[in-house]
């Protein structure tokens, strides 16, 4: 069960007065669990960075081999104040982020601990500004895109989850969540068979992916559409990355209250865990090399669109 935490970092978060601090109290009681934020300026105002590091038995923290996941809440802010009062649906990603950690920190306290460590930030900001996107308004951020991949993509990160509200379009006709499929160094790959086999586990209802372009996957800033800043994670890694999106039946704004869905959060943290569990054992893989090889022998490197190009 996630649920409980889920609310529990829900109630925390849909505050005017909410900071990276805010948190820190629910992890003190692991001693094998490290919890740092960092407040950034940006051009618009403050955020505060937030980095958990759950360690695993056989993690990199420990001098063990074990490879390492990395889940990102990925968001613009939990708030757009003065404008709108209240937590806005962008904040799902972080509610989603946090409650992944608290609730691996619980289950390490109950005698449950992975083999890989895992690797959890995103960034808490009650009072971010909106800025206008197709169908309907984005919620904008204090910092640029550059300076949350500095802050929220750790080299250690062997494969990434990004956990984004993906709501404000009109080409994801369903409510609950949905992946992409794999993005590593500019090529969008195949839907990984082992994530599809541990979404439907947690689901207990048929996959549901969602399509993307490659103009989703260049940086923000060249000028081009983007669905939303889900994927924005793998233009500033090699590591493999997928985006999990917490959608809905039609297009809400990023930057609307009342519109976040606790369940449907807590499919996107179970969906996470489960991922976590695995890839730290080795028994899911986010893409082939073998495949991947291929294609860059054949192709050769696209890294070209994790750039802002010529």
């Amino acid at each position: 069960m996630v649920l409980r935490q889920v609310l529990t970092i829900f109630e925390l978060m849909d505050s005017a007065y909410v900071n990276g601090e805010s948190f820190e109290a629910l992890f003190q009681g692991n001693p094998e669990v490290v919890y740092t934020t960092t407040k950034v300026k940006g051009e618009k105002g403050t955020t505060d960075f937030v980095k958990v590091v759950i360690k695993g038995s056989q993690g990199k923290a420990r001098g063990g081999e074990a490879p390492t996941l990395g889940i990102i809440g990925r968001l613009g802010g939990i708030g757009a104040r003065p404008t709108r009062i209240g937590l806005v649906s962008d904040g799902d990603g972080a509610i989603g982020a946090l409650s992944v950690a608290l609730k691996l920190s619980t289950m390490q306290l109950r005698g449950d601990v992975l083999l890989g460590d895992v690797i959890i930030t995103t960034h808490i900001c009650p009072n971010a500004p909106t800025q206008a996107h197709e169908p309907v308004d984005f919620m904008g951020s204090p910092v640029d895109i550059l300076t949350m991949n500095c802050y929220e993509v750790d080299s250690e990160m062997d494969a990434i989850l990004s956990i984004d509200t993906t709501k404000g379009n009109t080409i994801i006709n369903h409510k609950g969540i949905a992946i992409s499929p794999t993005v590593k160094e500019g090529y969008i790959l195949r839907v990984s068979d082992d994530l599809v086999r541990l979404l439907t586990t947690v689901t207990g209802d048929y996959p549901v992916t969602f399509p993307i372009t490659t103009q989703d996957i260049t940086p923000y800033g060249n000028g081009v559409y983007h669905l939303n800043s889900i994927l924005q994670p793998a233009v500033a890694t090699t590591s493999p990355v997928v985006g999990v999106a917490i959608t809905a039946k039609s297009a809400v704004p990023g930057s609307g209250t009342g519109a976040s869905h606790e369940v449907d959060i807590a499919l996107a943290v179970k969906f996470g865990i489960e991922v976590a569990k695995e890839f730290g054992s080795g028994a899911t893989q986010f893409y082939s090399p073998a495949e991947y090889g291929r294609l860059t022998q054949l192709y050769g490197s696209l890294a070209q669109l994790q750039t802002l190009g010529d």
